[in-house]
């Protein structure tokens, strides 16, 4: 499937297959899958107090990102209960925040609540950047053959270049997302660009099959496996936390927890025998006659590999639970260490 030059919102490319779920995943494994990411947020951040405002904001170190990088973090109420996650990158005179759409209004209204005195202006810039997802071992190669030259990056590092006289950023995604890349493109010149990338060797993956390699790498997702009331180091996500950089919204309780040494429970990944679970279903463990409630499923899949299917979860389990027999429904689970492939 093509877009042919269109706006790759009106084509709407993200749906939630290209027809064969099951190849996109492998795709995304084992070559290179091209993925919509339009419908995520970006969000401008601009102002002489910029650094310092967001600084004392989110819950890791935005006053040392140097230029072209970027950095993962949470926005914590008080409590330190997380309210929305987040990536920022620092663009010299502006800073760059990009998230999935669906908080984007709740991240506005908390920015806007926190601007006092401060010289900081916010923007929606979604209408000016799209980007373009590419996932597995062929990833560069494919973006190289398309005509982009992509520079040696770190992750979470971005460069901007051009391909056929259009501006294009480069970004290295993270570490939890395997090689995976992005490409920033003005809307109107994202369908052109996707369609060249797909003549290069990239695989259309739909929504289906990024949620299965979402799952396979054991990524929580907000809304989904984290909630607003969890605390971040529940969710197992170290990377948003920098403990050296000062106070910022919630970092009391951050650092509470931190000092404490533990949570009461933690973010994992399970390997299901039997039936699978929904989202929402609760684990127990111990003898049938003395059950606990220990733990909750968040997310569940039948990863498609080629070794044959395996049925697996995400969610959460208290720690004195380690090592005891698990149960939901009818199904029994065993602890898996992240990520699961």
């Amino acid at each position: 499937m093509t877009v042919s030059g269109t706006n790759l919102r009106e084509h709407r490319a993200a749906a939630a297959d290209f027809g064969d779920p099951r190849a996109e995943f492998q795709s995304l494994l084992g070559s290179c899958g091209i993925h919509d990411l339009s419908s995520r947020a970006k969000i401008a951040i601009t102002g002489g107090d910029r650094v310092r405002w967001l600084n004392g904001m989110v819950s890791n170190n935005i006053r040392d990102l140097a230029s072209g990088h970027g950095v993962y973090a949470f926005l914590l109420n008080a409590q330190g209960r997380i309210q929305a996650d987040l990536y920022t990158f620092q663009r010299g005179e502006s800073l760059l925040i990009d998230t999935e759409g669906p908080q984007k209004e709740k991240i506005l209204q908390l920015f806007d609540r926190y601007i006092i005195a401060d010289d900081v202006e916010i923007a929606d810039v979604g209408d000016t950047i799209v980007a373009i997802g590419l996932t597995g071992p062929e990833a560069r190669a494919v973006v190289e053959r398309a005509g982009i030259v992509v520079p040696d990056l770190a992750h979470l590092q971005f460069a901007d270049t051009s391909w056929q006289q259009k501006s294009v950023t480069v970004l290295r995604s993270g570490e939890e997302a395997r090689e995976s890349w992005q490409l920033w493109i003005s809307p109107d010149q994202a369908g052109e660009l996707w369609d060249a990338l797909v003549k290069a060797g990239a695989r259309p993956a739909g929504t289906a099959a990024l949620n299965l390699f979402r799952i396979s790498r054991g990524i929580p997702q907000f809304g989904v496996d984290i909630r607003d009331r969890d605390l971040p180091q529940e969710t197992g996500q170290t990377r948003a936390l920098n403990f050296t950089k000062g106070c910022y919204l919630g970092q009391e309780i951050v650092e509470r927890i931190r000092s404490r040494g533990a949570v009461h429970r933690q973010f994992g990944a399970f390997d299901v025998d039997g039936t699978l679970p929904e989202p929402g279903a609760k684990i127990l463990a111990g003898e049938k006659e003395a059950e606990k409630e220990v733990g909750e499923i968040t997310s569940r899949a039948i990863l498609p590999l080629l070794g044959g299917d395996r049925a697996v979860a995400l969610g959460y389990l208290r720690r004195e639970a380690a090592g005891k027999q698990l149960r939901v429904g009818t199904a029994t689970l065993k602890p898996l260490a992240l990520p699961i492939i």
